[in-house]
């Protein structure tokens, strides 16, 4: 029983149908930037020709992670837009593509059956459910929400990233004080609209890390009151200031739609009451879903 058990065992081995199937893609388009990262804002390292069917080691939702030799880590990235995925038997030897690589010309007396075996069998059918990895190209609108700030506050936010790595940020936040006198609560409204740059993506299979910078302003509206409701008429005021504040944007694959933020933040504002002070340093966390 265990001889025949190892014997199904080597069959299986050795049978060429046990063999997985590569995936390839082939590239459709004139030619097929690639790119050193799953990202159109880094360098292109190489340029595909039509018809060169490249290696996949990596889907990445939006992209591929192919084998490309003349990269120094021997990898590269193409966007599925250039080609069409498809499969290729592991039994079958792969051509490596390099920038230089252009297809070869059919001879002119050859027949097209002659031609066609010639070339490596490419299964152009539509290729199986994969998991989809991080996917950069999809963060331009989030909507969500942060806690944190000068003191603890909760709010909620808005972001906007374009193609050149400039966004925008629009956050509403409440804050309440209510240690400045036992007798009275302050509570702060701010509005806060800024600019973003992000210098550089790290982009990996599993986390995309975006580092940004940015500025703006802080609108803010202050309520003075007493802390018994109805014992007495609160006070109003408007204030203003400036930001400036650095962070990272964090998108995990396992959620490739949501990223998390964290800010440090130095604020410069005019106080309306005594004790109520949302300048200096702060710290917040936010979480954006991006819709698009």
């Amino acid at each position: 029983m265990i001889r025949h058990a190892v014997a199904v065992a080597v069959a299986m081995c050795v049978s060429p149908t046990c063999l997985w199937a590569q995936t390839v893609l082939t590239v459709k388009a004139a030619s097929a930037e690639i790119y050193k990262s799953p990202s159109t804002g880094s360098p292109i390292i190489g340029q595909a020709p039509a018809g060169a069917v490249l290696d996949v080691t990596r889907e990445l939702g939006s992209w591929v992670k192919v084998s490309w030799p003349d990269a120094q880590d021997g990898v590269g990235y193409v966007h599925v837009s250039r080609g069409t995925l498809g499969h290729r038997s592991a039994s079958e030897p792969s051509q490596p593509t390099g920038s230089t690589s252009r297809p070869a010309p059919a001879p002119a007396s050859s027949a097209p059956a002659a031609s066609r075996a010639q070339r490596p069998a490419v299964d152009e059918r539509p290729a199986p459910f994969r998991p989809v990895y991080v996917t950069p190209s999809t963060h331009l609108v989030g909507l969500g929400g942060r806690v944190g700030g000068p003191t603890f506050g909760i709010g909620a936010t808005a972001r906007m990233w374009t193609r050149n790595r400039v966004g925008a940020q629009l956050g509403m936040s409440r804050y309440v004080f209510t240690s400045i006198d036992p007798s009275q609560r302050a509570t702060t409204m701010q509005f806060e609209p800024s600019l973003l740059y992000a210098p550089a993506d790290h982009v990996t299979d599993y986390l995309w890390v975006r580092p940004y910078v940015g500025s703006g302003f802080t609108f803010n509206r202050q309520t003075m009151s007493d802390a018994q409701p109805g014992a007495g008429a609160s006070v109003s005021a408007n204030a203003s200031g400036l930001q400036v504040f650095g962070g990272g944007e964090l998108t995990f694959a396992s959620v490739p739609r949501f990223a998390l933020s964290v800010d440090l933040a130095y604020r410069w504002i005019r106080t309306s009451f005594a004790g109520v002070d949302l300048g200096g340093v702060g710290v917040s966390v936010s979480g954006h879903w991006y819709v698009k």
